[in-house]
């Protein structure tokens, strides 16, 4: 602990040090772990300063008292605590991220570990990576540690640049299970419905837990619906909090992208960060009862990885705007009178609008100033005359204007986030027979800020009476992330029984600026609050487990029951940010007016009809706000048996009822045998689901969404809405799923290596995807249906279905090695990878499609290749953890797979990732790191040139292995009070 002492006080102190070395007795030992004599291993005198470290052979001398307790503590392994009863103590030392770990999921058995159980399961020590690593939150931890998840941040796909979303062996994001303390954790309000990995499904925000907060994280890689039910098709993830209760922990980070690509390719700096971690824990009674308390504040600025806009700006009629009398804050129309005289004057010179318009005529026209006035002051009414100043004369305007293409790119990078978390977790002995009361509960706001396409002076989207230049809209994100659990646990009878519940809510709002709606003209606020959707669940458990340990060589039975409640709802926002307006600034609410020139829908002046709300995307109206429930139901008995020391087979069975479409019935079956001391082969079969979520059930908007640099008004429709069961959209069921695995692990101690290989197949049916962009133009003659898409206000419109059958199949292999090298010096050598093929085997085409020429719209190219090939399929990670004396040293290397594009028709090549920190321990209470994260400033492969809408995206938007910032230099300082 770090006192500030007078000399005085310092000296008094020193004495009775002395004294109370000499008035007690030598205490020595060894420190070994399962590979052998542990180095450097601290041992202190509890309460005191007194103590020392290991030697080579893992030997120590200490003097203390009978009755004193030796703490012995060491990086990457559980701290023991033994009293002083005699002159020898020995200790064995467990390591929190050994393969060998306790574990609490893949079995109900209390006392298996992770190389013993049937199912491969990951335990990742995550307070050392927080020491030691680059990364800080949650879903960057995981995407470089465990290569069998993968997770990197979105640009330009609205919501989901603010939370990112995240994989398990190549499932989707909503096909994974969280649980926090082993139980089950809600998701986001979010559902991804924009073009990024992940396209349609919701997944649940990792990075609303705090890293500091947490202890381990254990994955859990196999099909585990029968055991802990909806989503848990690819795995479980389960977060262990920490329960730490010596004294306060306290974290500061700070680093930045240090790379030649930054700020829009021109070098320098971008993405500063800052985080600052506390974590304090408290004993509470004498019998290990705890409070810890984690805070985290982190702020990360926007990174640009963009370039010069190389497509329109400014077209003939913005020339005339600057001109003639434009720019007065309620209409963007030419003053005619200002045009004649300008003309009469500048005709036939050089530069001028007139000859500017000259260039803009097709080959062989001359214009004449009538013709000229003609056309700038008819546009609205006359084609040709529209076309004829819609023509594209960006490089004279963008000169005339003292501006730079640069000045015209959109933010494509990394969202700016700020954020602060709390979280705590609580346990309570209440008597000497195991009774237990416990809690955990956490709270997390954050405030995101990205932009959407760059709204230019010649769309009709940019009103230029408001903004002359056009403007880069931004999209403000607040996110409300709250989570309560509570629960008792103890003996009754021979049965531990467990009776908890569990509450989170998840709410997401935006709040658009720098924009306007372009229907209000100069009317338009700048600004506008477009609504926002929120999720909550609450979940009651009963589990009890019983192990007979003289029945067979092991008997372990779990049985229990869940009741779950779940709430979704969408809010509609301010009415200008959604709303049409007429040339007088009413609201049109006649859904079935005509759409043409002879209706109050505005037009610009070069005939092009302005859309709807506020400029990004519009507002959610009242027609789109939602606030539906549904319950569940479920049952389950798991059984674990030790026929024989060497063969353990396990099974469960889980019935589960939903109110809104029925009942499930899942089973699995596993098994481990012994085949030596040290090799185990194990294997699992088992039946899965996953209910359709409420947010694909009712989520529903208007969207725009640019497709080759041209925005489209995009109305995701409810599942249960007129206008999908007009085109003949099902209603959503859920997916069900097989998965398989076979596998082994194996320890070689003379090697101090341990090693696991598994292979899998998961088959899922019926899995719920977003369908492509089906046209208005598709249905020319159903006007019955193109009715919907004018009451919508929409040219497109995407559904959610059970439309896709997928196979999916792979190997992981985990290899962990420690290694004693010279004196006080240990290596620990971590290699993990996973390799993987997904497929779509089948596509469920509704019957009304078919032939209707929208069948390659409902599973396109590009919704496979989100599915398949999107994201790496290999992905593998070697570390290398150096600890000499004060001294520690981490390097990494993370292999990320190729990827395939298919807006762009590419494949992306693998690329390797390089971290590199250096620690250095000054004292017990104070470590500072430094390092890089992909210290070589290795970035994906660039997209063809022309291949993106004025090529303002370098790299891809749609895929992403790694990210798109470069290298980051971080520094890190740890201290305890």
């Amino acid at each position: 602990m770090i006192k500030f002492l007078n000399l005085k006080s310092l000296s008094f102190l020193m004495f009775l040090g002395i004294s109370g070395a000499l008035m007690g007795q030598e205490v020595s030992g060894t420190v070994t772990d399962d590979s052998g004599p542990l180095p450097g291993v601290s041992v202190v005198v509890k309460g005191t300063t007194s103590g020392t470290t290991t030697d080579f052979d893992g030997n120590y001398l200490v003097s203390a008292n009978n009755g004193d307790t030796l703490v012995f503590s060491y990086v990457g392994y559980d701290t023991q605590e033994v009293v002083v009863s005699g002159s020898q103590i020995n200790v064995i030392l467990k390591s929190g991220v050994a393969l060998d770990e306790v574990v609490l999921i893949g079995s109900r058995n209390k006392n298996r570990t992770a190389i013993d159980t049937p199912v491969p399961v990951d335990v990742i020590d995550v307070t050392e990576l927080t020491t030691t690593a680059p990364q800080v939150t949650v879903n960057q931890i995981l995407n470089y540690a465990a290569p069998s998840f993968s997770s990197n941040s979105q640009t330009i796909a609205d919501g989901t640049d603010h939370l990112d979303p995240a994989q398990l062996r190549g499932l989707g994001p909503d096909q994974v299970l969280v649980l926090v303390n082993g139980k089950r954790r809600h998701q986001s309000s979010l559902v991804n419905v924009n073009g990024s990995v992940g396209r349609g499904s919701v997944g649940t925000d990792l990075n609303a837990i705090p890293a500091a907060a947490i202890k381990r994280i254990e994955v859990l890689r196999d099909g585990a619906a029968a055991q802990y039910g909806s989503d848990a098709v690819a795995g479980v993830i389960n977060i262990v909090l920490k329960d730490q209760t010596d004294g306060l922990e306290i974290g500061l980070s700070s680093g930045a992208n240090f790379t030649e690509k930054a700020n829009r390719q021109t070098g320098g700096t971008d993405g500063e960060n800052f985080q600052l971690d506390t974590n304090y824990g408290l004993k509470i009674g004498d019998n290990g009862g705890f409070i810890n308390f984690t805070g985290s504040f982190y702020s990360r600025n926007y990174a640009s990885r963009s370039r010069a806009y190389t497509g329109t700006i400014y077209n003939v009629y913005n020339v005339g705007e600057r001109q003639f009398g434009g720019f007065d804050g309620a209409t963007d129309e030419i003053n005619t009178n200002g045009l004649a005289s300008y003309a009469s004057s500048v005709l036939g010179s050089n530069g001028g609008i007139a000859d500017i318009y000259n260039a803009a005529l097709t080959d062989g026209e001359t214009s004449t100033i009538s013709d000229l006035i003609t056309d700038f002051s008819l546009s609205a009414a006359d084609a040709e005359a529209a076309v004829r100043l819609r023509r594209d004369v960006s490089d004279y305007e963008v000169g005339e204007r003292g501006q730079d293409r640069l000045d015209f790119s959109m933010r494509v990078g990394q969202s700016r986030l700020r954020s602060g978390k709390f979280f705590a977790n609580m346990s309570i002995p209440l008597d000497d027979n195991s009774t237990e009361l416990y809690a955990a509960a956490g709270a997390s706001f954050r405030a995101g800020l990205s932009t959407g396409f760059y709204r230019r002076p010649a769309q009709e989207r940019a009103f230029t009476g408001l903004y002359p230049n056009g403007f880069l809209p931004q999209i403000h994100s607040n996110i409300v992330d709250k989570s309560v659990l509570t629960g008792i646990k103890g003996k009754l009878g021979d049965w531990d029984v467990d009776f908890s519940n569990s509450w989170g809510r998840n709410s997401f709002n935006f709040d658009i600026r720098n924009s306007a709606n372009a229907t209000l003209q100069g009317a338009s606020d700048l600004s506008y609050e477009a609504g926002g959707f929120s999720f909550q669940q609450n979940t009651l458990n009963l589990d009890a487990t019983r192990f007979f340990d003289d029945v067979l060589s092991g008997l372990n039975i779990a049985w229990g029951a869940e009741y779950r409640a779940e709430n979704y709802m969408i809010e509609a926002g301010s009415e200008g940010s959604y709303g049409l307006y007429n040339d007088n600034g009413d609201l049109i609410t006649d859904d079935s007016a005509p759409v043409g020139p002879a209706d109050e829908r505005v037009y610009d002046n070069l005939y092009r009809r302005r859309p709807a709300g506020v400029q990004v995307f519009p507002g959610y109206r009242p027609q789109n706000e939602v606030d539906k429930w549904r319950n569940s139901i479920a049952g389950y008995i798991d059984v674990e048996a030790d026929f024989s020391e060497n063969v353990l087979v396990s099974g469960a069975v889980r019935y589960e009822n939903y109110s809104d479409f029925g009942g499930t019935l899942n089973g699995k079956l596993a098994t481990r045998i012994k085949a030596s001391e040290n090799f185990n082969i194990r294997g699992a079969v088992s039946t899965g689901f996953r209910a359709p979520s409420l947010h694909q059930i009712y989520f529903n908007s208007v969207s725009t969404l640019f497709v080759g640099g041209e925005g489209f008004q995009v109305l995701t429709a409810k599942n249960d809405s007129k206008i999908a069961r007009d085109i003949g959209i099902s209603q959503l069921e859920e997916e069900t799923s097989v998965s398989v695995s076979l596998g082994f692990t194996a320890k070689i101690p003379s090697l101090n290596l341990k090693l696991t290989v598994d292979g899998y197949i998961t088959n899922v049916n019926d899995r719920i995807t977003l369908t492509d962009q089906i046209r208005r133009t598709d249905f020319d003659g159903n006007p019955g249906i193109q009715d919907l898409f004018t009451q919508a206000e929409a040219e497109r419109v995407q559904f959610f279905g059970n439309f896709v059958d997928t196979k999916t199949q792979g190997l992981d292999i985990v290899i962990s090695h420690r290694a004693n090298i010279g004196e006080n010096m240990t290596l620990n050598n971590d290699f993990s990878a996973t390799f993987s093929d997904n497929e779509v085997t089948d596509v469920h085409i509704p019957t009304d499609l078919q032939g209707e020429g929208v069948d390659t719209r409902i599973v396109s190219a590009g919704s496979r290749a989100f599915i398949e090939n999107a994201f790496p399929r290999t992905k593998a990670n070697l570390s290398h953890n150096l600890k000499c004396k004060n001294w520690n040293f981490f390097l990494r290397n993370a292999l990320f797979g190729e990827v395939f594009d298919a807006d762009t028709n590419q494949n992306y090549a693998s690329k390797v990732i390089t971290d590199l920190t250096i620690g250095y321990k000054f004292s017990d209470d104070l470590r500072l790191t430094l390092g890089a994260n992909n210290l070589l400033d290795v970035y994906p492969d660039e997209v063809p040139a022309g291949s993106t809408g004025g090529d303002q995206f370098i790299y891809s938007r749609r895929v992403s292995q790694f990210g798109t910032t470069g290298r980051q230099l971080f520094a890190r300082l740890n201290f305890e009070l």
